[in-house]
């Protein structure tokens, strides 16, 4: 299957999801009181502005297992591209969405210090999601844009992160075909992250040569929205 064709599915898997489930928007987290709990999530590939399809179900199920608290959520602003084929652009507009995830913590982490924030991310927003709590850049960034990656996470920003919960995370496998680096968890995220793969997800179950599979666009349905927002709301 050609980039092209992977790119064209991703995109049309993640629109049967976020076509299911409405999307979300909300303001940043210091235009209103500040909440209790707040989720920080970057979409899919191709998915709508918002937080799209499996983002949603999990912040619906979230709301539901947190009776009593307000959730408030931020969409990762980023382009959620499919431009897997150019490899430098791919990487910018990834750069994008850990920069503006990034920025967000941090200022939420000021504005209200006492917001759980849950980080988290479906596939593509996965792989952001995870660049975000690392502890140094990762090896094999593409040169040109080293210089502009953000520097980690203060220290101290990761005691206001409660969880961090990672659905249909490409695995090394599938990020090697287009010689993109893997995400490396910090150490101090390591033990509040949920990755989440479904049986038959074949973007990040490791498969030899990664192609798409239908059951990378099931997460809203599957059940595993569900069994993350449990884990999320046992930690806030």
């Amino acid at each position: 299957m050609s980039v092209g064709r992977i790119a064209r599915f991703l995109g049309s898997g993640a629109l049967i999801a976020s076509g299911m489930v409405a999307a979300a928007t909300a303001p940043a987290a210091t235009a209103e009181p500040c909440p209790d709990v707040e989720v920080v999530f970057a979409r899919g590939t191709a998915e709508a502005p918002g937080v799209g399809g499996t983002g949603q179900a999990f912040v619906d199920a979230l709301r539901a297992q947190t009776p009593g608290k307000s959730v408030s959520v931020y969409p990762v602003n980023y382009p959620a591209s499919d431009n897997f084929g150019d490899r430098i652009a791919f990487a910018q507009n990834v750069v994008e969405g850990v920069r503006d995830a990034g920025n967000h913590i941090q200022a939420t982490a000021a504005a209200c210090p006492d917001t759980r924030v849950v980080l988290g991310g479906f596939s593509q927003g996965a792989v952001v999601a995870g660049y975000v709590t690392a502890a140094a850049i990762p090896d094999g960034i593409p040169a040109e844009y080293v210089s502009s990656i953000p520097n980690p996470l203060p220290d101290d920003v990761s005691d206001h992160v409660a969880a961090v919960v990672l659905m249909g995370n490409p695995s090394e496998a599938f990020l090697r075909q287009f010689g993109a680096p893997l995400s490396s968890i910090g150490p101090r995220y390591a033990p509040k992250t949920v990755e989440l793969c479904a049986p038959g997800d074949t973007i990040c179950d490791g498969t030899p040569g990664a192609m798409p599979s239908l059951a990378h666009a099931m997460y809203p349905m599957n059940g595993m929205t569900n069994e993350a927002a449990a884990y999320a709301a046992a930690k806030v």
